[in-house]
């Protein structure tokens, strides 16, 4: 008899259900249990303010937490960059995917790469990292903040309102949508989100290990210790998701190395630090990553981080 399908909440826009299918597929792959999307609509999916008015991008996220907790579905996934560091009690992260490629990526008219751009060329981006990474690079340009799926960003650089976005490779990726692409920023020019690239997996703490212990399937023990330092920057500096703040960690077979940034959200004051550890064994990994987090927030804050962030929030 074939089981009857898991219950996978997810928004409803294309980005958000295709990252779901990817999971979806995996699980069923790796366990062979069906799942079946349920479309969620959030908050933040039927307003046009600006994702800092709307208190960042964890608005995403509460609907369909509220879902899992209500019972009408059996778990959700996530973004990660868009889930808050905080935890509710009773949830938890019961899977992490292995992380995608977690890059920033320039989307401009006449396949100009960042460099090419003219002096005063408008591009659009409702992050607050990477306008203020994006000017610490460039202090000609002028940045605009824009909200929309991926189609309705792009389409105002076809249409001229704008001269460029930027958007998550991983994303553009998942949509098809690489085709417009025109530059990538690596991780020497511009730290991404923390968690960028990877998805979550999110359910109630009692049924990770019970009677969805398959999720673990798709659980990717070096992502997690990477994403884990990332996010433990955020934690620790007390910033949220749309915080001026970037962070990436590779997984060495030995080693973590993490990197980490914050900017004034003009780009005129930059505190940028790194720091290697080595990787405890796979059972202890996420924890490495933890404490790796907190040392190098530690530094950071000692030298004014902290003082960024919270001007950043005040500004």
């Amino acid at each position: 008899m074939t089981p009857a399908p898991a219950r996978l909440g997810t928004r409803r826009s294309t980005m958000a259900t295709s990252q779901s299918r990817i999971v979806a597929d995996a699980l069923t792959e790796a366990s062979g249990t069906p799942v079946e999307l349920v479309e969620i609509t959030s908050s933040g999916d039927t307003t046009n303010a600006n994702l800092t008015q709307l208190g960042g991008t964890g608005v995403f996220v509460n609907a369909l937490r509220d879902e899992i907790v209500a019972g009408n579905v059996d778990f959700a996934v996530h973004s990660l960059k868009d889930l808050p560091t905080a935890f509710p009690e009773g949830l938890t992260l019961a899977a992490i995917t292995r992380r995608d490629d977690p890059r920033d990526a320039l989307c401009a008219r006449d396949g100009l790469s960042f460099d090419e751009l003219p002096s005063g060329a408008v591009i659009g981006t409702g992050s607050p990292r990477r306008s203020a990474q994006l000017a610490a690079l460039r202090g000609d340009l002028t940045f605009v903040p824009i909200r929309g799926n991926a189609e309705t960003r792009l389409g105002k650089v076809s249409s001229g309102e704008v001269d460029a976005v930027v958007l998550a490779y991983a994303g553009l990726t998942r949509v098809g949508r690489t085709d417009s692409v025109t530059d990538v920023f690596g991780p020497d020019r511009m730290l991404p989100a923390p968690g960028q690239g990877a998805l979550a997996v999110e359910c109630t703490t009692g049924r990770a290990a019970d009677d969805l212990g398959y999720l673990a399937a798709v659980d990717h023990g070096p992502t997690r210790a990477a994403v884990t330092a990332e996010r433990t920057i955020l934690a620790e500096l007390e910033a949220g998701c749309a915080a001026p703040v970037g962070a990436y960690a590779e997984v060495g077979d030995d080693w973590l190395r993490l990197s980490a940034v914050v900017v004034a959200t003009d780009g005129s004051q930059a505190i940028r630090r790194e720091r290697t550890t080595a990787l405890r064994p796979d059972a202890e990994a996420a924890g490495t990553g933890a404490d790796l987090g907190r040392e190098l927030a530690g530094e950071m804050i000692g030298e004014g981080a902290d003082r960024i962030v919270a001007d950043a929030a005040s500004g």
